[in-house]
């Protein structure tokens, strides 16, 4: 079982480029679009956050049933549901305002337990920024850590909601001992500073740095770096893409019996092209249609992972 922790919301899609687009809304999240990736690959999935009882609340939580996620571990609360309205740019690359004072997400609560069988938790995006949940997420985190459970993070930065720009730089630094997985685009990694190398040193087993259509490169603790190139494809929007390649990165390394600090290591050249190339092609397929649909295992064959 793969646990995803952090925010389920709205996003207002543009029907075209430009501020003034009609728009169109939109079952969106990183978190939420990671375990409705993992579930339409076929990985056992769980949501592990807190959602609204309005009627975007519900038609989140149908499409994360509809995949087979299990939400026995959602929180539920009357407070609205979180917006994001998105703009595009003509390359199709999105932007983000958010709508978040006072919402159902914010307010999410430690959990008992995470569910049985639980192999990895990942973990990032609006959930680590907005109080007080982020404090509550940022815990789950270096507790699941400190039982030796797989850690996956995507900060997946949204500047417009950090407060204070060098206060997250530190508080992000002081997770990754507890990471085991750090994805991040490269934007993100400007954003952030630092460098693969670094971070490598401070605790996860492997750094993947995704460069848009240009491909994705894997960083790793012995020294390795490995890239493959973007699949070439007719973008209409990038909305939900680097959340694809955390389900497919996460779902790879499952079916390899590598959710641990050791099963990453024992990966070689190959098995890091393999995975990256299956990654960059569940992103393109993601990156070919309106709005944050990640691919179903069928359409990735007979490729596979």
């Amino acid at each position: 079982m793969i646990v995803v922790a952090g925010e389920a919301l709205i996003d207002l899609v543009p029907r075209g480029a430009g501020a003034l687009a009609a728009l169109t809304p939109a079952l969106g999240g990183g978190p939420f679009n990671t375990a409705v990736a993992l579930g339409r690959l076929g990985s056992p999935a769980a949501f592990c956050s807190r959602v609204s009882r309005d009627a975007f609340g519900e038609a989140l939580l149908d499409r994360l049933r509809e995949t087979g996620v299990d939400v026995a571990s959602v929180q539920r609360g009357d407070e609205p549901t979180t917006l994001a309205v998105a703009t595009l740019g003509t390359d199709g690359s999105a932007a983000y305002s958010f709508y978040v004072e006072g919402t159902a997400d914010r307010l999410f609560t430690a959990p008992g337990a995470l569910p049985a069988g639980t192999r990895a938790v990942s973990f990032g995006t609006c959930s680590l920024v907005l109080e007080p949940g982020a404090s509550v997420y940022e815990e789950l985190m270096r507790t699941a850590s400190a039982r030796g459970v797989f850690t996956a993070l995507d900060p997946n930065i949204r500047a417009g909601l950090v407060p204070d720009a060098d206060a997250y730089r530190a508080r992000f630094r002081s997770w990754l001992p507890s990471v085991s997985l750090l994805k991040l685009s490269a934007e993100d990694a400007a954003w952030l500073g630092g460098s693969p190398k670094e971070w490598l040193a401070a605790g996860p087993a492997a750094v993947v740095v995704t460069r848009g259509g240009e491909g994705l490169t894997v960083f790793t603790r012995d020294g390795g770096e490995y890239a493959v190139p973007g699949e070439r494809v007719e973008v209409v929007d990038t909305i939900g893409a680097g959340d694809t390649v955390n389900a497919a990165l996460l779902h790879g390394l499952a079916a390899r019996d590598a959710l641990s600090d050791a099963g990453v290591a024992a990966l070689d050249a190959g098995g890091w092209a393999d995975l990256l190339g299956f990654a960059a092609r569940a992103a393109a397929i993601t990156c070919s249609r309106a709005g944050a649909q990640p691919p179903y295992a069928r359409e990735l064959e007979p490729e596979g992972v």
